[in-house]
């Protein structure tokens, strides 16, 4: 049992801030799905030696990129944009996050020296705030008029 002013507080908080609470946390299961289908497929593709760490977390990316379009649209922002207006807005924050995950790929593989999963999970929590931030405020936004 939590102290009167403590129960007090977190009840104010979840007022006014449950949305984005629960909207975070179902962004963050629909990311452990999307990063399932990243790493396995990195995994597979290290493993079997078809490409190294960096190239193979590329290809990884746009698997775990489609499952994230598909359940964050659905489920995470539950949008109203046409796929038309937010596929491309998608493509565009994904594509920062592409970037991002290649650049740190390489410095935490090649520069530091990490393990290529090890690389590959730090990599997926920095780019997993980019990928939050942008897709709320404009990927997956409402559209004006819009209602739902």
């Amino acid at each position: 049992m939590l102290p009167p002013a403590l129960a007090q507080t977190v009840a104010r908080y979840r007022a006014s801030h449950g949305d984005l609470v629960r909207q975070f946390a179902t962004f963050v299961g629909v990311g452990l799905a999307a990063a399932a289908a990243h790493f396995s497929t990195l995994a597979v593709l290290v493993e079997m030696d078809a490409l190294g760490p960096v190239l193979a977390s590329a290809v990884g990316f746009v698997a775990g990129g489609t499952v994230s379009y598909v359940l964050n649209r659905r489920f995470t922002f539950e949008a109203t944009r046409s796929h038309a207006g937010a596929v491309p807005r998608f493509i565009a924050v994904a594509g920062v996050a592409f970037g991002l995950n290649e650049a740190l790929m390489w410095l935490f593989v090649h520069e530091v020296g990490l393990f290529y999963l090890l690389a590959q999970f730090l990599t997926t929590g920095i780019t997993m705030m980019w990928t939050f931030t942008g897709y709320r405020a404009w990927a997956f936004a409402h559209r004006a008029g819009a209602h739902g």
